[in-house]
């Protein structure tokens, strides 16, 4: 699906155009009965699935579009590093060209390997490596990496012909407003799908309802995630620190090209920051006329988006980096599913 299709049908979702579901609701029925299939086919074993020789965890979603997966897997990889354990990342790399198996470091090019990869090994000092086949892609790192005794793939909920022991769903609300399967809505599978996860991650960074509130709650296993951040860096000198309050007096222009733009918008409020924000499709690659077209004191990114401005940086493009803050209970559930797995694990 196009960028430009993909955004003209966003817009329908959030107009509700009854003609739109008219043509595309029967459309996402034939998308349920194939889905549904195909997962049945995996779980009789009609399509074969594979085992990594450690124990495999999935931070995933059931919708299309960002729901704050990537700072779970930073999240994650440090909970379990402060354990002991030798984490390593595996991605599909969504929007990289690179298809066959490729480690990814803080030096990759993003449009080739994925701008949320690039990130995660921005943030965390551990084997990464992305690919279009996921067990080829794991086996291949553990194969170079043979200490790593746990995996994370991010993304992959759907990827049933990876084996896993942990599921772990991160869920937006805001995407639940339109909780209908692809193409009338953003699901990838149905909401009953929530109930088949080990634990459930809520962005409570979004704004719903009483009654999505309520829904949320009612989930099963489900914590609650914020972002939080409050210091920025200098994309040109990441020695460079700062405050909202050393913008007060600065002309700001905000840009954010990730699932939830407004949510960095959001956050840019929360802090007391003025600003003129700019949204872009997930995953836009930034030209650097693009930037330059910015006439501001100073020009505000995501981390993701930092990491493909990065060639253009200049001094007064700055970054907001934000870490997971998620319930305490969340590791114990994972622990426990990781222990049962142990006999998979090389020592």
């Amino acid at each position: 699906m196009s960028t430009n299709i993909f955004t003209i049908i966003k817009h329908a979702w959030r107009k509700k155009n009854a003609l739109f579901y008219a043509v595309l609701v029967p459309l996402s029925w034939l998308f349920w009965l194939i889905s549904s299939i195909r997962r049945w086919a995996y779980k009789v074993k009609l399509f074969k699935s594979y085992t990594l020789p450690v124990p495999v965890i999935i931070v995933g979603n059931i919708n299309a579009g960002g729901s704050g997966k990537t700072p779970v897997v930073i999240w994650l990889v440090e909970q379990l590093k402060s354990r002991g354990y030798k984490p390593a990342v595996i991605s599909r790399g969504f929007g990289g060209t690179a298809k066959n198996p490729k480690f990814v470091t803080a030096m990759s090019n993003p449009i080739e390997v994925g701008d949320e990869p690039v990130l995660i090994a921005n943030r965390c000092n551990c084997p990464i490596m992305v690919g279009a086949d996921r067990v080829r892609t794991g086996l291949a790192l553990l194969k170079a990496n043979p200490d790593c005794n746990v995996m994370i793939s991010d993304d992959g909920l759907q990827h049933y012909r990876l084996k896993r022991d942990v599921e772990i769903a991160v869920i937006d609300s805001q995407y639940l407003n339109y909780a209908r399967l692809l193409p009338a809505g953003q699901l990838r599978e149905p909401l009953s799908r929530l109930n088949t996860v080990d634990v459930i991650v809520k962005n409570i960074q979004s704004t719903h309802s009483a009654e999505m509130t309520d829904q949320l709650n009612a989930l099963p296993k489900s914590f609650s995630m914020q972002l939080i951040g409050d210091q920025f860096y200098n994309l040109a000198n990441s020695n460079l620190k700062a405050s909202a309050q050393d913008f007060k007096r600065k002309s700001v222009q905000a840009i954010a090209g990730i699932g939830n733009p407004q949510r960095f918008f959001d956050h840019l409020l929360q802090l007391g920051m003025t600003f003129s924000g700019s949204s872009f499709e997930d995953h836009h690659v930034y030209t650097q006329q693009e930037l330059e077209n910015f006439n501001s004191d100073v020009l505000m990114m995501t981390e993701k988006d930092a990491v493909k401005c990065k060639p253009y940086a200049k001094a007064h493009y700055w970054v907001l980096p934000v870490n997971a803050q998620i319930d305490a209970g969340v590791m114990p559930l994972i622990l426990n599913k990781i222990s049962q797995a142990k006999f998979n694990i090389k020592e």
